[in-house]
C-alpha cells in the first residue's frame, strides 16, 4: 500500500503504461489527473494507493484515500470533480490482477468500508465487486448520457428531420461568420487553460455557476494536469476564434474508448451574435470520436434536458460498497444514508413539480470542501454545452 506522496509521484511512468494497457480506463484514472488532484485536494496522511506488481512491472492499482467522516472508508482519488472512478488492471493479466486487488483490499476493509462511487459500467471495479468474498452491495449512482462514435452528419441523421435541418443551418452560420476551430499544441496548453477559465467565468457572470470552477485550487489542478495529459493524448484543448479573437475554448478528456466533454468557456458576445455554442462544441468533439480511434462521446454526469437534444443513450454509474464481517455495520450505515438521501431527493422533486419551495437542511453546504461545486459538476456543462442557445 503506497501512503507516501513522493512515492506516488514517482510512479508516473509505470502508471502511464498500466493506464494504457487497461482498456476500461478513463482519463480520470491517468496519473497526471490523480496526482495533480491530490496536490490540490488531498490531505496529508490519508493517501492509500494499493499497488500490485509482477516483478518490477506494475500490473494493477487501486488509487484511494482514507476518509473518516461520515464513516471510516477508503474512497477513490479524484473526488467530486472527477466523473468516473475505477481501479486499473493490466489487460494481459486481468484475472490475476483482479484477484490480487481483492486480496489486497481485504486488509484495509477490516477497519474501513471500501466505497467505490461513480464507476462506469464495464469498469474494472465491477470485477472486483463480483469477486469480493465478504458483505457487499451495488447501488445506482449518477446518471450519464452517451452518444455513439459517429461523425456529426450521422449524429444529425438520428434527429427528427426538422431539428436536423435547424442544426445544419446553425452549422452553416458558423461557417458564414468565419468561426475557426484550432487544436491547441502542447506548448500553449497553460495559456489556453487560463483563457478557458476566464471565458467560463465571463460566460456565467451574473448567473448561477459551479463555484468550484472559480477556485484557485481547481485552476492549479488543471494547469498542472493538462500539459502532460495533452502530451499523452489524454486530453485535447480546442479554441474557437472569431475575427482573430479567441471567443470560446473547450476541454475534452480522452481515453482509448471514451471522449468526455469536461469544461468549456464561451464569451457572452457569441450569444449576442446568435452562435449556437452547443452545436459548435459537439461538432468539434466528434473529430475525436469518429476517426480511426473510435470513442463513445460521453456527456458526463447529469441528465439535464438540453443533453437529450442529441438523443443520447442513458448510462448509469454504479457505487460499489465492500466490507468484511467486522465492518458490516459500516456497510449497513452507508446503505441507510444512501436510502435517506434518495428519499430526500424524491421529496425535493415532488416539491419542485408542485411549485413549492425546497426546504433547506441546517447542515447544508457543510460537507467536503469541493462537494457542492463538484456535485454541480455532474453537469459541469450545465446549461453548459447549450450555453449558446441550444434548443
Amino acid at each position: 500500500m503506497c501512503e507516501d506522496e513522493e512515492e506516488f509521484e514517482a510512479l508516473a511512468g509505470q502508471w502511464a503504461r498500466l493506464h494504457r494497457s487497461c482498456e476500461a480506463a478513463t482519463p480520470f484514472q491517468s496519473h497526471a489527473w490523480l496526482s495533480s488532484w491530490w496536490r490540490s485536494y488531498g490531505r496529508r496522511g490519508r493517501l492509500r494507493v494499493l499497488l500490485v506488481h509482477e516483478g518490477d512491472r506494475l500490473v494493477a492499482a487501486a488509487p484511494m484515500m482514507r476518509v473518516n467522516r461520515p464513516l471510516p472508508a477508503l474512497k477513490p482519488l479524484g473526488g467530486a470533480i472527477s466523473d468516473f472512478s475505477d481501479v486499473l488492471v493490466d489487460g494481459a493479466l486481468r484475472e490475476a490482477g483482479t484477484e490480487a486487488l481483492v486480496a489486497g483490499l481485504r486488509v484495509p476493509a477490516s477497519t474501513a468500508l471500501i466505497d467505490f462511487g461513480e464507476v462506469r459500467p464495464g469498469a474494472c471495479a465491477e470485477a472486483v465487486h463480483a469477486r469480493w468474498p465478504g458483505p457487499k452491495r451495488a447501488l445506482a449512482d449518477s446518471p450519464c448520457l452517451e452518444l455513439p462514435p459517429l461523425p456529426m452528419e450521422e449524429l444529425l441523421q438520428r434527429l427528427p428531420t426538422p431539428r436536423a435541418q435547424r442544426t445544419r443551418a446553425k452549422m452553416r452560420k458558423l461557417t458564414a461568420l468565419g468561426v475557426q476551430a484550432r487544436t491547441v499544441p502542447v506548448e500553449e496548453v497553460e495559456a489556453s487553460v487560463r483563457t478557458l477559465l476566464h471565458l467560463h467565468e465571463l460566460q456565467w457572470q451574473g448567473r448561477k455557476v459551479t463555484s468550484e470552477h472559480l477556485q484557485p485550487r481547481f485552476r492549479e489542478h488543471l494547469l498542472r494536469a493538462m500539459r502532460p495529459m495533452v502530451a499523452a493524448g489524454e486530453a485535447v484543448l480546442t479554441e474557437f476564434r472569431l475575427d482573430g479573437e479567441v471567443m470560446a475554448a473547450d476541454l475534452t478528456l480522452l481515453s482509448g474508448t471514451l471522449a468526455g466533454g469536461y469544461l468549456y468557456g464561451a464569451h457572452p458576445g457569441l450569444r449576442e451574435r446568435k452562435v449556437d455554442v452547443a452545436t459548435m462544441l459537439l461538432n468539434a468533439c466528434t473529430r475525436h470520436t469518429s476517426g480511426e480511434q473510435r470513442r463513445a462521446l460521453s456527456l458526463l454526469r447529469g441528465d439535464e434536458p438540453y443533453k437529450h437534444h442529441w438523443r443520447p443513450e442513458p448510462v448509469t454509474n454504479q457505487r460499489f460498497l465492500l466490507a468484511r464481517r467486522r465492518t458490516a455495520p459500516l456497510l449497513a450505515a452507508a446503505l441507510g444514508d444512501a436510502s435517506a438521501r434518495r428519499w430526500a431527493k424524491e421529496r425535493m422533486r415532488e416539491r419542485e413539480t408542485k411549485g413549492e419551495p425546497a426546504a433547506k437542511g441546517k447542515g447544508e453546504g457543510k460537507g467536503e470542501p469541493a462537494a457542492k461545486g463538484a456535485r454541480e459538476a455532474k453537469g459541469k456543462r450545465e446549461a453548459g454545452r447549450g450555453g449558446g442557445g441550444a434548443p
